[in-house]
């Protein structure tokens, strides 16, 4: 992932920061844009699309936030790890599901569960005397 694509923000944060918390602005906000970016597969862009489709903005921008540090750095590095995270989340593509059927044996294990499950409900029944 290039960083020329990618944008950071910087704000004052909520999390630790001491005597500075209120004039030092280290929170970190991480844009992408997603539907504008050209160094991913398409493919990958797809995925991490449906993926991730609630944490992108309607614009086709990514927000990712980090207030965890007290420095502008480690924020920054959290941010890029978090993004990281997610792209690699989606980087091998799902294995197509192979229909299939139950075995013979266990059609019949379930047949005689259920014959079990009838007898022992019919014993609890009145019965007529």
């Amino acid at each position: 992932m290039p960083r020329s694509e990618l944008r950071f923000d910087f704000a004052r944060s909520s999390g630790p920061g001491g005597q500075n918390v209120n004039k030092v602005e280290s929170k970190a906000v991480l844009r992408w844009d997603v539907s504008a970016s050209r160094a991913l597969p398409a493919a990958l862009l797809a995925r991490f699309r449906t993926r991730y489709a609630r944490r992108i903005r309607a614009d086709g921008v990514l927000v990712l936030a980090s207030q965890r540090h007290r420095t502008r750095e480690r924020n920054v590095a959290d941010c890029l790890a978090k993004l990281e995270a997610m792209l690699a989340a989606v980087a091998t593509p799902p294995k197509p599901r192979k229909p299939t059927r139950p075995s013979r044996a266990a059609k019949e294990r379930r047949i005689a569960e259920k014959r079990a499950r009838s007898r022992r409900k019919a014993e609890r029944r009145a019965r007529d005397e």
